[in-house]
């Protein structure tokens, strides 16, 4: 079990002590990430905020629960242990021992995928800046913090890589990262998600319940890299990953909840008048962030995927569970494709093509967790309404799907027949307006706003009323 040395000026399990220019190098990024978190970072300040700190990387040292004054928070590089045993899974170089330094002939691909996991990190810490001045109560506003610490932290494990790994090109790309902004004109966050607003709770729930899980699948394959010191960073990024998808599978919960107590007490569907969020509208939240999510998985046919599984540097969901070759050469599938005369056709494509498909189809069957659990909130309420995932194709800027019109449920339609009908299936600027206004801050300790209900349980054993967070 490797512990971390909070006594060092960056908390790391990576003997960043045993390598000076290293430790200079990345004490001289230091500043910029607390000049960018300063600037970027959560707007509303507190006095302390009871967070989860890492104290080592095994099963009983990864979750230390403390107040901590977050600007104090000690960032950090915390890879998990190493396995001397370990060799790569999949690919062309099946069997060999995984790699400890980046190969030459790698190089370039092994960077590229470090600085697009590495942007989104900063990205939703960014989309979710102004969050804190509406939190629902001091719950969540912790909870938000600590998401917002791991997304810095997570920032922090990918910069790592690139300064001890890819020289001057990896400082100068560890520079980029701070440098785009989510939702800049002129130098936005490289993924279309990274650059939406999370402009309301509703949104931010659906962000971590949606796009923080497509993060748990993108790090999943990279998990499974023959680049050892990635497989390892990304193995201990999961264990912090599993809140925020938490925060959101329950924040949801809690929202479908509170409206469904609110059909039943006042008899209607139109709960809008009372303060809460009619069950149609978080249909059309669903829709909105699970198909921004499907984009971020990139085309449903990939070359650039098919190299990096050859090469090792990036598998599949839980590659060892596979029963094939895991080398995948002769294998097929067929994918769904839609046709301008309105009809859908079957084509059939070589496995190694269709990677980003298969990490998809695993994404979707996850989700359909979630529609479950808050389908069964509503019929334990014994209200008539189901929330269901969309069409694959419904709404898509991405992939064999983009440019075409196609409902939710999955029928392909013309142009004006969309527009027409889009208000029914996505959030409209008036939805948006009414949930913004439903967006008033709760902060007194035991009280929580009227279109959310309480948590069922609180923090690390706490109450959910406990005073996680003290304000100035």
């Amino acid at each position: 079990m490797a512990s971390i040395n909070y006594d060092e000026k960056i908390p790391n399990n990576v003997d960043l002590a045993g390598d000076r220019r290293l430790q200079r190098a990345l004490e001289g990024w230091q500043p910029k990430f607390l000049d960018w978190w300063g600037e970027m970072g959560p707007t509303l300040r507190t006095t302390s905020v009871y967070l989860r700190t890492a104290v080592s990387v095994g099963r009983d040292g990864w979750a230390h629960f403390d107040q901590v004054a977050v600007p104090d928070y000690r960032w950090g590089i915390f890879l998990a242990d190493r396995d001397p045993d370990r060799v790569i899974g999949f690919g062309e170089h099946r069997g060999e021992p995984v790699w400890q330094q980046v190969p030459g002939e790698y190089r370039a691909d092994l960077q590229r995928l470090i600085v697009v996991q590495g942007d989104t990190e900063p990205a939703s810490v960014e989309q979710q800046k102004l969050l804190g001045l509406t939190a629902p109560s001091l719950y969540d506003l912790r909870n938000l913090f600590q998401v917002n610490v791991e997304e810095g932290r997570h920032l922090w494990a990918m910069v790592y890589l690139l300064h001890a790994y890819f020289g001057k090109e990896g400082r100068e790309e560890a520079e980029g990262l701070l440098l785009r902004n989510s939702g800049s004109p002129d130098s936005p966050r490289i993924l279309g998600a990274f650059n939406e607003q999370t402009a309301d709770w509703l949104a931010f729930f659906m962000f971590t319940y949606f796009t923080d899980r497509d993060g748990k699948y993108q790090l999943g394959t990279l998990k499974e890299s023959a680049f050892d010191p990635l497989s390892r960073t990304c193995e201990f990024m999961l264990k912090e990953e599993a809140h925020h998808m938490f925060v959101g599978t329950t924040g949801v919960d809690r929202v479908v909840e509170r409206s469904a107590a609110l059909v039943r007490e006042h008899d209607t569907l139109d709960i809008a008048p009372c303060g809460g969020i009619p069950l149609d509208l978080i249909q059309r939240y669903i829709n909105f962030h699970y198909t921004v999510s499907l984009d971020l998985f990139g085309s449903e046919t990939s070359t650039n995927a098919a190299n990096y599984f050859t090469a090792g540097l990036k598998g599949r969901w839980q590659e060892a569970r596979r029963r094939d070759d895991h080398r995948l050469t002769d294998d097929g599938v067929h994918v769904q494709r839609p046709g301008a005369d309105g009809t859908w056709s079957a084509d059939e494509l070589s496995a190694l093509l269709a990677l980003n498909l298969d990490l998809r189809d695993e994404y979707i069957a996850d989700c359909e967790t979630g529609i479950k659990r808050w389908n069964r909130i509503l019929a334990s309420a014994e209200i008539d309404v189901r929330f269901a995932l969309p069409h694959p194709g419904f709404n898509r800027a991405v992939g064999l799907h983009s440019g075409h019109h196609i409902t939710p449920d999955g029928t392909i339609v013309d142009e004006a027949t969309w527009r027409a009908a889009s208000h029914r299936w996505l959030p409209t600027s008036e939805d948006l307006a009414f949930v913004r206004s439903l967006m008033h801050p709760v902060t007194e300790r035991g009280r929580i706003a009227s279109w959310v209900a309480p948590p069922r349980n609180g923090v690390n054993g706490r109450p959910w009323d406990y005073e996680y967070v003290y304000l100035p």
